[in-house]
């Protein structure tokens, strides 16, 4: 089976549906912020393509960019999830099971995946709590090189803890929630950001979103959106406005994000993950900054 690779500066979404159609390129892996700016694209099917499936993971994709799949390609966009420690655990797939937007699926045969408390405990239907795997398994690590005290901390019991905090439903669907650094602790509330996001890439003035908690004396932290415009689209604070009042009308009152930032670009890995982390940290030195003046 031959494996196509491309070497680009940056992504290009017009080149990208270029590409698969020149290569008669069927089936891909494409993450969640390839095809949101992909889908900015202008009449894709211009380009002639015949895709059978795309598969993406890192991000939660949302019911938005799956309607936008199926519009665009003829089918659903099936999410994977999995980690170097345990590879892929959790899958979609549409053709075995209906999809649940928001769902990164179930549990993939031959792993026993739980939402489980942080002492190794399976949780009830519905509840969050952290994304773990039974051992032994195969696709999962024996241990950190040379590092007994970090391959300790990573079970409890049997269970590999992912880091992730998300929900299991009664059927068996998947929740992912965040990594559990990234949860926003407001109040008394813990948020995750996914919701958040999900909802906020939907206006149609967002090509893309980060959701972060940023420090705050009375709720210890609060939510902060930083928000990269679509094309062509001018920030203003009536804009930051409508964003807050369309996630306040749409989610929980305490989810909405209490600041809106416009930027120009979003910090990323290699593998197209958004980095919350640096936006945390920047967020702090801003803090650090204005408490020294």
């Amino acid at each position: 089976m031959p494996v196509l690779a491309s070497r680009a500066r940056k992504f290009d979404p017009e080149a990208a549906f270029d590409l698969i159609a020149r290569h008669k390129v069927r089936n891909a892996f494409l993450p969640p912020t390839a095809l949101k700016l992909m889908r900015q694209v202008r009449d894709p099917r211009r380009f002639g393509y015949a895709m059978r499936s795309i598969g993406s993971g890192g991000e939660t994709l949302g019911a938005d960019m799956l309607d936008w799949s199926r519009e665009t390609f003829g089918f659903a966009v099936n999410e994977f999830y999995g980690q170097t420690e345990a590879n892929l655990l959790v899958a979609n797939n549409a053709d075995l099971f209906p999809v649940r937007p928001g769902s990164m699926g179930r549990a993939v045969p031959g792993h026993r995946v739980a939402v489980v408390s942080p002492e190794g405990e399976p949780l009830p239907a519905g509840e969050a709590g952290l994304i773990a795997v039974a051992r032994p398994d195969p696709v999962m690590m024996l241990e950190y090189w040379r590092q007994p005290q970090e391959t300790a901390a990573k079970f409890a019991g049997d269970w590999l803890l992912t880091g992730d905090t998300g929900a299991c439903d009664a059927d068996g669907y998947f929740w992912f929630q965040g990594r559990d650094d990234d949860i926003i602790s407001s109040g008394s509330y813990r948020i995750g950001p996914g919701d958040i996001e999900d909802c906020i890439i939907r206006h149609p003035a967002v090509l893309m979103v980060a959701v972060v908690g940023v420090p705050d004396p009375v709720r210890t932290e609060v939510v902060k959106a930083f928000v990269l415009p679509r094309p062509g689209v001018e920030p203003s604070a009536a804009l930051a406005a409508e964003i807050q009042a369309f996630v306040r009308d749409r989610l929980a009152a305490y989810q909405y994000p209490r600041e809106v930032e416009f930027v120009t670009g979003l910090p990323m890995t290699a593998t197209g993950k958004i980095r919350r982390k640096d936006l945390r940290e920047m967020e702090m030195a801003k803090k650090r900054e204005g408490r020294a003046r």
